[in-house]
């Protein structure tokens, strides 16, 4: 036994049996672990809830509350701030242990237990905990970055947007024609860089759970009217159609969602199908389709573009995933629909074929 290394955990040894108690306390003790214990289930499970450890050394068979229902409880309904390995000690002629690792059980030691074995899976199993541990807090330190990130970019941007358009309407003085040009490329050089930053804030929204949507029924002939409306100056300056194609039936439906995520998911496809349209036409559907015996609503978004290449079909909706033209974004813009489309129970797909054009179509169940 190597106790000349002292190492640091706190460490919970739940046994009905004080003998098995001392015995694996005292072991544990002279290798410098601290050492709570308890004598059943029930309170193993208070304790847990008061001071979580490092560690939990669990016997399988306890009368009242076995180790079985004591691993299901912790990995369950405890929700328990950070993870904690559990290593079950079960009799050698005990019943099948893999029982307790399905419900979440790392590991597990026969009795009687050898000194050199039971410190082994300690050291194990903390390793674990300490590696988990870090992985956690590496995540929050994203989520914190990104977060701080997101509002410190917008500040100046959302500042030197109003300076801009100051500018532009001649508030600050007379403006020569060269000016007058350079600041509107500045200007959208600026909205381009605004609308990354908050698609990227709303990424990490979602991604950090912070998001919540406010549902209520939405009338989507009358959104989709209202976002084409927004978008049609962008399409004329290369005479592109924009058609509206609703079905009867569901030219009236209604679905349940929040109608500024709904509009800001409409406005990056149809932004997105005009952006990447040099010539013709973009057709937005509206119909109805049943899918699994449940009502749906298909919105259609088609162009007449370029097309994207197969390779790229089957990663579109990821995370950064920049398309191969010329002109594309932050490779957010996608990933942030479908994930609309996923917090509203429903899907999106895209079909397109090179030089023909692309339909995106999102599916979102209707209201009843």
């Amino acid at each position: 036994m190597s106790s000349h290394t002292s190492h640091s955990g706190k460490i919970l040894v739940v046994d009905d049996s004080p003998d098995n108690v001392f015995l694996i306390k005292t072991i544990l003790e002279e290798e410098g672990y601290t050492i709570s214990t308890a004598e059943n289930g029930f309170s193993a499970l208070a304790q847990l809830q008061a001071s979580p450890c490092d560690l939990v050394l669990l016997d399988l068979m306890m009368p009242g509350m076995d180790g079985y229902e004591v691993t299901r409880r912790i990995r369950g309904e405890m929700q328990l701030p950070q993870y904690i390995p559990i290593l079950l000690i079960t009799a050698h002629d005990a019943p099948n242990v893999a029982q307790g690792l399905d419900l979440g059980a790392d590991d597990f030691i026969r009795k009687p237990v050898t000194v050199d074995e039971l410190l082994a899976r300690v050291r194990s199993l903390l390793r674990l905990k300490h590696s988990m541990d870090e992985r956690d807090e590496i995540a929050r330190q994203r989520e914190d970055f990104v977060s701080r990130l997101t509002h410190d970019l917008r500040t100046p941007l959302v500042a030197a947007d109003r300076m801009l358009t100051l500018f532009q309407q001649g508030a600050l003085g007379t403006l020569s024609p060269q000016m007058q040009e350079v600041i509107v490329i500045m200007g959208r050089s600026n909205s381009n860089l605004l609308s990354m930053v908050n698609t990227l804030l709303e990424v990490y929204r979602f991604e950090a759970g912070r998001k919540t949507l406010a549902f209520q029924p939405v009338n989507l002939s009358q959104l989709l009217k209202e976002v084409v409306g927004e978008l049609t100056p962008l399409a004329q300056p290369k005479s592109l159609s924009i058609n509206l194609e609703f079905d009867g039936t569901a030219n009236s439906s209604t679905v349940t969602g929040d109608r500024l995520e709904l509009h800001r998911l409409f406005t990056n496809l149809i932004g997105n199908a005009i952006k990447f349209t040099e010539s013709g036409s973009v057709t937005i559907r509206l119909q109805h389709s049943n899918l699994d015996q449940a009502d749906y609503i298909n919105i259609e978004i088609a162009d007449t573009g370029r097309g994207i290449p197969p390779a790229e079909q089957a990663t579109l909706f990821e995370r950064f995933r920049q398309g191969s033209h010329k002109i594309s974004g932050s490779g957010l813009g996608l990933y942030l629909s479908r994930r609309i489309v996923e917090a509203h129970h429903g899907n999106i797909v895209v079909s397109s074929e090179l030089g023909k054009g692309s339909v995106f179509i999102v599916s979102l169940p209707i209201q009843h």
